[in-house]
């Protein structure tokens, strides 16, 4: 399990515009990786949007935000256009970003043993470290949650 000031895992993943992108190429700035389980469902939402509609004060933080689910490009994109997000999204079908993170978990619902992406927002210092961890964070506090922690790195 991941701890604040463990190195972050370098992980590349697709972008929704078909970019690999990889945490190691942005270092040198804050970087807010987010994992969420799935694209356009309630909850994920109201986290995406809640960034949007704080987009300048992470812009003024400097900060580089990736949302992250195992969604695929094409739904990535759907996703930004119609609530215009303006950050990118990663795909990682194959979990294993969720996994190097420790997100990747046993989830229980309804009596139901699954395993699923715990949503999990982590602020990655400029030197590549693990500044801050907000587990089963909750979607509608996530962006000023995030935004407090970019104050402090």
């Amino acid at each position: 399990m991941l701890d604040v000031g463990s190195p972050a895992p370098n992980i590349s993943l697709v972008s929704d515009t078909g970019e690999t992108i990889s945490l190691s190429a942005l270092r040198g700035k804050p970087v807010v990786l987010y994992f969420y389980p799935k694209d356009d469902t309630p909850g994920c939402t109201r986290q995406a949007c809640g960034v949007r509609d704080s987009w300048e004060s992470f812009e003024q933080a400097g900060a580089t935000v990736l949302g992250v689910s195992p969604d695929g490009e094409a739904s990535h994109v759907k996703f930004k256009e119609k609530y215009s997000l303006p950050f990118t999204l990663l795909s990682d079908p194959e979990r294993e970003a969720a996994k190097a993170f420790g997100v990747w978990v046993e989830k229980k619902n309804y009596g139901k043993t699954s395993m699923g992406i715990e949503r999990t927002a982590f602020v990655i210092g400029p030197d590549g470290t693990i500044a801050k961890i907000f587990r089963r964070v909750n979607p509608d506090e996530h962006a000023d949650k995030v935004l407090a922690a970019l104050a402090e790195v």
